[in-house]
């Protein structure tokens, strides 16, 4: 009894790795995928100056008032649109990717965040798609604060003014802040630049 049951098993374990598995073949999504991906939502957005993605009222300051974004960021620990006030419609949005006490650890999350955002290709409302591109800083410790902007190739249409930035900033007493934002280069003349530390 035992030889009878024992051939069928056989042959049936034999005919089932001959069959093809497909399942094993799909790449699973990582987190550089997924945060493009959700970076690519919030770009397609821009157009209407993130107005889709706008949500709940959560700080007013006396020039701008900050906004929930209802579109979530992979790893980002808030993320949010702020509205200027200004003549023309002016936003932008920001994410808050680390903080942190290492200096090495926000380094490493702000090559990271590079690596995945130079050279992303999006939709941001144009009929051509734009790929964004920015030469790499390194970060150094006594300088408290590193950025690359990223700009649109080709800038044109409603890309043309459109900037992607990474900062790495230190805010005292022991605090190493990674940021990602999306906002319109474009500034009225009598309109000041924000002033950083």
């Amino acid at each position: 009894m035992i030889k009878s049951v024992k051939a069928p098993v056989l042959i049936t374990i034999f005919f089932l790795f001959q069959q093809p598995v497909t399942a094993q073949l799909k790449l699973p999504v990582t987190v550089a995928s997924q945060l493009a991906a959700d970076i690519k939502t919030i770009i397609k957005d821009y157009p209407n100056n993130f107005h889709n993605l706008t949500g709940e009222l959560l700080k007013e300051h006396p020039q701008s008032s900050d906004y929930q974004c209802t579109a979530p960021v992979h790893g980002a620990e808030e993320n949010f649109i702020t509205r200027y006030s200004a003549k023309k419609e002016k936003c932008s949005w920001q994410a808050l990717m680390l903080t942190t006490e290492s200096f090495d650890k926000a380094r490493q999350k702000f090559k990271s965040l590079y690596n995945q955002l130079n050279n992303l290709s999006a939709d941001a409302g144009g009929t051509t798609t734009v790929r964004f591109r920015g030469k790499y800083e390194q970060p150094q410790e006594e300088k408290k604060f590193t950025t690359v902007i990223f700009s649109p190739d080709p800038a044109a249409g409603y890309a043309a003014k459109l900037k992607m930035e990474i900062s790495m900033q230190f805010h005292a007493p022991m605090e190493w802040q990674v940021w990602v934002m999306l906002y319109n280069s474009e500034k009225e003349d009598e309109e000041r630049g924000s002033i950083r530390e």
